[in-house]
């Protein structure tokens, strides 16, 4: 099916920026929220997308003008009544997002397929609100949307294998990467990012490194942000939520680190604020030296040994163990990872850094991390499966991937 129109439910960030990414495809768009002003103020949002380019000589103000031709605003769902996909962004909160599904089902051509910007929630559920679960799935852009390549394609339970098709067809024709993923909490990138993060954290909570050698590390090994700095732009709120999330669905191994939490609560929640881990106000901050010393007390854990192995095998052992789960394949695993997060190119993302790096190098560290830092790095079987067969990687000549 070839998708003509789409509606767009929820004009925050997230919704016109998946807005600008549609209409600048030339495809038409209309942009919903529960008043006019509000969805006029996304569409505006969208022009000052559009403004960016014109500024930096990507696009003619005239060509600015034909591509807002296609953006129009609405305050009722009804508006969404001929549209052949609807994507909804609105806040990430199950019973609201159950109740705009079930009034778009309502609203909506039987035909229409309904899709959610969610990172988190289950798609399931949602299409369990309406009477079209078939048509329903997850298509997870991300932020900034207008310029990250990747979608995550999500099927539900009843899905079905025609409107993934649909789907992945029309992320394509808006120029994204579209991989398909088996529903989970997370999803693929959130799920494998989370503990990258969250072992950060750790690492400064126990003292093992400062913020700032944590940061500059990983953007030496070729991250594009620190961990710290990434932290503070997404939201702190918005992480300790996804934290909690994946902590429900894995247990004890996704555990979050008492320190985010902490600055969750101190109303510290990143650029937004003014302060999350750095502070942007250019004010004396003794503030975070004061929460680390607390929970560390707390936790009583200090004095941990800072590698930066901790962070990127915490992300290769969840990738080893979604792979085993079938969530995605190794080489959508890694194309994510470097499409949706920045994980260097050069690397080629988590599975085949660790192929590189050697399988029985991988395990063996795993382990160690296990017994001096807690089970959240007991190794994924697969690992050892694969040691034991000789798949060590590209020194063997074969690995997750064949060389």
């Amino acid at each position: 099916m070839y998708i003509y129109k789409v509606g767009i439910v929820g004009a925050g960030t997230m919704g016109a920026q998946i807005a600008q990414a549609v209409s600048f495809a030339g495809v038409p768009v209309v942009v919903t929220d529960v008043s006019e002003a509000l969805a006029r103020r996304g569409v505006e949002s969208v022009r000052r997308i559009y403004q960016v380019r014109v500024d930096k000589g990507k696009m003619t103000a005239d060509q600015l003008e034909e591509k807002m031709l296609l953006v129009t605003a609405a305050a009722d769902l009804t508006a969404l009544k001929e549209t052949d996909l609807v994507i909804e962004a609105v806040s990430e909160d199950l019973r609201m997002k159950q109740h705009v599904f079930h009034q778009l089902d309502r609203t909506c051509s039987p035909g229409t397929i309904l899709a959610s910007n969610t990172s988190a929630l289950s798609i399931s559920a949602l299409g369990a609100a309406t009477r079209r679960p078939g048509k329903v799935l997850g298509l997870h852009f991300f932020n900034p949307a207008y310029a990250m390549p990747l979608v995550e394609v999500i099927p539900g339970l009843a899905t079905d294998q025609q409107t993934v098709e649909d789907a992945v067809g029309f992320a394509e024709s808006i120029r994204k990467a579209p991989i398909v993923v088996k529903e989970c909490a997370g999803f693929l990138v959130n799920r494998l990012l989370m503990p990258y993060l969250n072992e950060a954290v750790l690492c400064l909570q126990e003292g093992a490194a400062s913020l700032k050698e944590i940061d500059q590390e990983m953007v030496a090994f070729g991250m594009p942000v620190g961990p710290f700095t990434l932290l503070d732009t997404i939201g702190l709120d918005i992480s300790s939520e996804v934290a909690r999330v994946l902590h429900r669905s894995y247990g004890p191994r996704m555990a979050p680190a008492a320190l985010l939490e902490a600055l969750v609560k101190a109303g510290r929640l990143g650029v937004k604020t003014g302060r999350g881990f750095y502070d942007y106000t250019g004010a004396v901050d003794q503030d975070l030296a004061v929460l680390v010393q607390k929970i560390a007390a707390e936790t009583g854990r200090q004095g941990t040994r800072w590698v930066r192995s901790r962070l990127l095998l915490a992300m290769v052992n969840e990738a080893v163990i979604a792979l085993q789960e079938g969530v995605a394949t190794a080489r959508d695993i890694d194309l994510a990872m470097v499409a949706g997060t920045g994980f260097p190119s050069d690397k080629e993302g988590p599975l085949h850094f660790a192929d590189r790096l050697g399988i029985d190098q991988v395990l063996q560290e795993l382990e160690e991390f296990a017994q001096s830092l807690g089970a959240r790095f007991w190794p994924a079987p697969m690992l050892r499966r694969m040691v034991d067969a000789g798949f060590t990687g590209q020194l063997a000549g074969r690995g997750f991937f064949t060389y």
